[in-house]
């Protein structure tokens, strides 16, 4: 049995605890203990190879910084990557292929951002000896027999063209600086800037410079960037982040025009139908965030994705989630009773300079939560300013709120609360904090036990949104109003933020508007849309809500995309463009999904 020790440093504070872990650690050879205080560093090491896996260290910790984990024997021979004593630790790399899209889906900390980073060529793998790295001739060995020793081999001699398009794009203004199109056309090698700008609809703000862009400006300027050059290898993290349903797909395509005989595009995506309709072979990526991952063979796309759903991997005989993730067809919402309360709107209008928005006339039952969907730029975050009071309508009149809570997470966060999470989360809940119900439908669900104690201002982007969705329903309101609540979170994540967004609407029969981007998590969560449409940044309209697949039928007819139902865990899947299924759909006019009695 193989051992992984991991210490959190971070949340270890030798100083304060009075260092327990080494005090309780049983000695496992003649007066060797499995644990020693590193003056220099200033923590406790574990040394793996002497540790018993008794858990003492682990209990004994006050900070719970501490994650022993036992792996078969046979796992240690295949260790790519390791950051340093006591840090995460890689297992097996994904096989790239010529004229195939590798997609990586995982939860987050599993490993994905490091196996791109070691196929880009910007990590060394280590092959887990951290304090003596091998040189390239011992690593190309190592993968001897694989498609990975030439790959590695071409790597190091520098003979491998390789383009990395980063996971967080917001940083790119802090290192590029310039006008879009001047820092494209210096790379646009396949002299294709032209026709990519125009299917990205990038064109207009090619004049702009970089540092006053958008987040989903930046996002498909990265992608212009990386599709233009010439390269062998296309290494790209997280394309569809800050960008809308349409963009999404526009991206989709684009990267899928680079595959040919010879070129290798590698991708890691959380949107479950965006992987699904760029990939050719999926890689799972398992094990303990932020603690060992695992990358799974190579398997087909529909295999791939629902083996991520079932938490099994049946040609390894491992199980890593308790419960399989299982999509199902709502049905119409029962009529609620006449004199049932609803939250009415009459028609109204908000204007901006240089921007106007038109609300046609709707309601919302109780007990409901309203899908909105539409481009960026559209007015979807006016429309839930203007339902929470921060703006006011120019034509018409807000609905009668008065005297109704509401609780809004909005599209983005920033860390201003000064203290531990727990302390904000029980400011908001105030007498039901401590109750077994917050614990168990939004403190474990939403998966904070493991920084509850953390600073709010420490947290990173995926763990700061999760407690922005715990901080709005941890507020017994009337009207939950939740804009872009998978923004940063991983597959695993999102589908938990949205179980726990309908548990709460539900058990408190309240209402709710969530702002989404992902069609999987829209067709998870809502019981009906709202369609936003219109000229970005010019004017928007928003239709009254209308139910879920009669309008989701409506919005994927505009953006020219269909959908069919897998068999076996009921998630929409993107038909590829022109496929069979994607004609005779369109041709039946069902862009949504073809239901089973059709």
């Amino acid at each position: 049995m193989a051992r992984v020790a991991v210490i959190d440093t971070d949340r270890c504070k030798p100083k304060e605890c009075g260092q327990p872990c080494l005090r309780f650690c049983p000695p496992v050879r003649s007066r060797i203990e499995a644990i020693r205080f590193e003056q220099g560093l200033n923590k406790p090491i574990i040394v793996e190879s002497l540790c018993t896996g008794c858990g003492i260290c682990v209990k004994k910790c006050p900070f719970d910084c501490i994650t022993v984990i036992n792996l078969p024997e046979e796992l240690e021979g295949e260790c790519s990557h390791r950051y340093g004593a006591n840090m995460f630790k890689l297992y097996r790399l994904p096989i790239p292929q010529r004229g195939i899209i590798t997609g990586l889906i995982g939860r987050n900390g599993t490993g994905k951002s490091t196996v791109l980073r070691i196929l880009s060529g910007e990590a060394k793998p280590n092959l887990g000896m951290f304090d003596s790295p091998p040189d390239w001739p011992e690593i190309t060995k190592h993968f001897r027999g694989s498609v990975l020793q030439d790959y590695f081999e071409r790597l190091s001699k520098g003979s491998l063209r390789v383009v990395h398009k980063p996971q967080y794009v917001d940083t790119i203004p802090q290192r590029i600086k310039g006008k879009v199109a001047t820092i494209l056309e210096k790379g646009d090698d396949r002299k294709v800037l032209e026709r990519v700008s125009r299917e990205l609809q990038i064109t207009s703000i090619l004049n702009r410079q970089i540092g006053v862009l958008s987040g989903g400006e930046l996002q498909a300027v990265a992608i212009a960037a990386a599709v233009c050059r010439d390269a062998d290898v296309y290494v790209i993290d997280e394309p569809s982040s800050h960008l809308d349903v349409g963009q999404r797909m526009r991206a989709a395509k684009i990267i899928r025009s680079l595959i040919d005989e010879t070129k290798i595009v590698i991708l890691a995506e959380h949107d479950l139908a965006m992987l699904d309709y760029l990939s050719d072979q999926i890689c799972v990526l398992y094990g303990e965030p932020g603690v060992y991952g695992i990358v799974s063979h190579n398997h087909g796309v529909r295999v791939g994705v629902n083996i991520f759903l079932d938490g099994f991997i049946s040609d390894e005989n491992m199980r890593f989630r308790a419960e399989a993730i299982r999509f199902h067809t709502k049905p119409p919402r029962e009529a609620p009773p006449a004199n049932s309360w609803k939250i009415e709107w009459d028609a109204m209008e908000k204007r901006f300079r240089g921007f106007s928005l038109r609300v046609e006339r709707g309601d919302i039952k109780r007990g409901e939560v309203v899908g909105i969907v539409g481009p960026n730029g559209i007015g979807k975050t006016t429309f839930i300013k203007l339902l929470a009071g921060l703006e006011k309508p120019d034509l018409g009149l807000t609905p009668a709120l008065s005297g109704f809570s509401i609780s809004y997470k909005p599209q983005y966060i920033s860390a201003e609360y000064e203290g531990p999470v727990d302390s904000l989360l029980a400011s908001i809940a105030e007498d039901r904090y401590s109750t077994e119900y917050f614990k168990n439908e939004i403190t474990h669900p939403l998966d904070l036990d493991d920084f509850l104690e953390r600073d709010v201002k420490d947290l990173s982007g995926g763990e700061l949104q999760r407690v922005a969705v715990a901080a709005c329903l941890a507020k017994k309101a009337q009207l939950y109003l939740v804009d872009e609540p998978s923004a940063y979170l991983d597959v695993e994540e999102r589908l938990s933020v949205a179980k726990a967004i309908r548990k709460v609407v539900e058990d408190n029969e309240a209402f709710a508007y969530v702002v989404e981007h992902d069609i999987a998590i829209q067709d998870f969560i809502a019981d009906r849309l709202m369609i936003f449409s219109g000229r970005p940044g010019v004017n928007g309209m928003a239709a009254s809500p209308s139910p879920l697949r009669e309008s989701m039928n409506e919005f994927l007819q505009e953006m020219d995309i269909t959908f069919r139902r897998d068999p076996e865990t009921g998630r929409p899947r993107v038909n590829k463009l022109g496929s069979k299924t994607d004609r005779s759909q369109k041709e039946a006019g069902e862009y949504y999904y073809v239901p089973t009695n059709a």
